[in-house]
Formats: structure tokens, sequence, C-alpha cells
């Protein structure tokens, strides 16, 4: 399996608490919920196309909070969502969690990094994650991604828990596929094509 990450992102780059004011107030985030006055149907299709292509998720402690709080109780079988991630294996990357109750659920809670070299041998097509922002630079500084997905919102939230912090891998990417919703949202498909290159503007 490949693995993909999947996020919402503001304009400078902010993750944290896109769905609501209570989603993730962790570090005293206060501005929760930005993404939603720019949610519209262009969004809802991508990702269920998103989730159409998943064969198991990764995902870290404080997503999987969210998402067990709220998807197991969405029982229609003709949800693009609810169906995948209620049918389909979970692995949870967690040093806080002793248990994991949700449906086909497995709990990592030592090396994420081999743990997850071992998942991608495992055959299907997607290993996906969505959020996790601690997991996902785990995974970043492991060049464990093999696709982001990266939705960009038209807002700057000003301050929160970023992707790509400082200290991430330096990482050159490729852009594979792009788009933009009616709401003016961009989204970015990107493929890691190793480390960056550089050069200069300067006369020789």
């Amino acid at each position: 399996m490949k693995v993909t990450l999947t996020t919402f992102l503001s304009v400078d780059g902010v993750m944290q608490g896109p769905g609501g004011p209570d989603e993730d107030r962790s570090g005293g985030f206060d501005r929760g919920g930005w993404l939603v006055p720019h949610a519209d149907d262009d969004m809802g299709t991508f990702m269920a196309g998103v989730f159409d292509q998943a064969d198991a998720f990764l995902l870290g402690r404080r997503t999987y909070d969210i998402f067990v709080a709220y998807w197991p109780r969405i029982t229609d079988p003709a949800d693009p969502i609810a169906s995948r991630l209620n049918t389909l294996p979970k692995y949870v990357a967690s040093t806080t969690l002793s248990t994991v109750d949700w449906h086909h659920t497995t709990l990592i809670t030592g090396d994420v990094a081999a743990a997850v070299t071992e998942l991608k041998k495992q055959p299907g097509r997607e290993l996906q994650v969505h959020g996790s922002g601690t997991l996902a630079r785990t995974l970043i500084n492991n060049e464990l991604i093999d696709e982001y997905r990266l939705l960009i919102f038209p807002v700057v939230v000003g301050a929160g828990m970023r992707l790509f912090a400082d200290g991430i891998l330096p990482t050159g990417l490729k852009l594979v596929d792009t788009k933009t919703t009616g709401a003016g949202a961009a989204i970015h498909v990107y493929q890691p094509t190793g480390r960056p290159e550089y050069g200069t503007f300067a006369s020789e």
C-alpha cells in the first residue's frame, strides 16, 4: 500500500481545529472552525473520492479521538466516508492510549516508522492518513509519505499547529493534480521527489 496524507490547511499553513471551536483546543487554540464557512459540495465530492481509494487508515491519537466520537454514529451504508471508516482496518499511533474500541482498530505504541514501513508492504491501494499532525510530521521526516493531498482554504488563521513546522525534513514535491472548489479552496496533490534543489538568481 502507498501512504497518502490528506489534510485541511489555511493559507498560512494552520491545520489545527478546522471543523469546530472545540475540535482541538490544545495549546490554548481558540480559532477552531475556520474551514466550515468554506465547505461546499465540491469539497464533499473530492473527499468522497479520496475515501473511495482507501484500504486502511492510519491516525494519530487526537484525530482518532475526533473520528471515534462521530463516525461510528453514522450508520448509513451508503455514506461514502462513514462506510469506509467504520469497516476498514484502522491503525492508531499513540503513546497515551492503552486500548482502542473502534471496530477493526489496532494500536501502534512502539516505533511508528518501523510499523508503517511494514504496513506499506501489505497488499492494497492506500493506507490513508487524515489530519494527524504529529503523526504526519513523523512520517514526513522518515520519508514514508507517497502522496500529499492538501486542501488549502481561503483564510489566514494567524495561530495554531502547522503541518510543515520548523525542523521538518526539506522535501521536493511534484504537482500531479490541482483543482479549485466553488467556495475558493485550492486542492493540490503532490508526490515527493527527494531533497529540494537550490539555485540563485545572482549574476555569474
